[in-house]
């Protein structure tokens, strides 16, 4: 990366955890191998005079965190710099699919963007994981209340969560005792409008749910274990889930490597792909996270390993 620029395309710096976000740890990763360190939010991508801009700061030294950092004001042709990593976290909006459409005009005009802007676009998270159903729960993609009570019927315990959720907003557990899960069906569906998506329960989640970083097509060897603390089936470090670095299991490197596959094609440099036991659950292509902890905890550098490989 030394003499290299990079542009971060984030939410608000103030809004980042330095202690557990990814995207933080990638800015210092860049600096460290003596590249520039560009940031910008959505609403700074600017189209004008036949090209695409972004009204951007420059982060003079992200060491220790961005926000504490000098910054640089200035506008810079997209193609002019030399890597844009699309960081901006859920949800995947009307502002967020605007954003996406600009950075494929700038990668048209030569712009090098990861993840490719069209994969973004194309792929929902949880449908995307659909691709690859024979190593996931049993899964149904449904708005309609008949469709709900017949799933509901097939098993003592089921999850049902959006699909534009992170970090384990709305996802809600059903057992045979549950009160309100119609009630609840309703309104995450917008009264039977929205397509949700509903799943057989995996006890296994108690044990972790598995966040495995795969990089240029492959799995990194170690995946962040993401275990439910106290009354919680949550994972989500977001939702107050306890993060491990554990090593990969053959099953997890089988199934992660033929994702990676499919993931090359489409662009997709870098990805996180979630299993609970040997299920897989989601595909996460927008800003996958994790990188930290297993940092924090292992001295193993899923970024080092990224940064390397572009």
């Amino acid at each position: 990366m030394q003499g290299t620029s990079s542009l971060f395309i984030t939410d608000p710096l103030n809004e980042l955890n330095p202690k557990k976000d990814t995207t933080i740890l990638w800015m210092q990763e860049v600096y460290s191998m003596g590249g520039q360190v560009l940031q910008c939010e959505m609403k700074d991508l600017i189209y004008k005079d036949q090209q695409t801009f972004a009204d951007l700061s420059e982060i003079k030294d992200p060491s220790h965190h961005p926000m504490q950092s000098e910054k640089v004001r200035q506008i810079k042709l997209l193609k002019d710099i030399d890597y844009i990593f699309m960081r901006k976290d859920p949800p995947v909006n009307e502002d967020y699919m605007n954003a996406l459409h600009l950075l494929s005009q700038a990668e048209s005009e030569g712009a090098y963007i990861i993840n490719k802007p069209s994969a973004l676009k194309k792929f929902n998270e949880k449908i995307f994981a659909l691709r690859f159903s024979k190593w996931m729960p049993d899964t149904s993609v449904i708005c309609k209340e008949e469709d709900f009570k017949l799933f509901k019927s097939k098993y003592p315990t089921i999850i049902l969560k959006p699909l534009d959720g992170m970090g384990g907003e709305s996802i809600y557990k059903f057992d045979k005792d549950s009160e309100d899960h119609f009630k609840i069906f309703k309104s995450l569906t917008n009264d039977h409008q929205t397509m949700v998506m509903v799943q057989n329960f995996l006890p296994e989640i108690y044990n972790g749910d598995y966040r495995i970083l795969i990089i240029h097509g492959k799995p990194f060897p170690v995946a962040l274990a993401r275990v439910p603390q106290g009354a919680s089936f949550k994972g989500n470090l977001a939702a107050g889930g306890k993060g491990e670095a554990r090593e990969l299991s053959e099953e997890q490197i089988k199934v992660s490597t033929e994702i990676g596959k499919l993931l090359m094609q489409e662009g997709i440099v870098f990805a996180g792909i979630d299993m609970i036991g040997n299920y897989l659950t989601e595909i996460n292509i927008t800003s996958p996270t994790g990188a930290r902890e297993i940092v924090t905890q292992t001295s193993k550098n899923p970024l080092k390993t990224l940064l390397k490989s572009i």
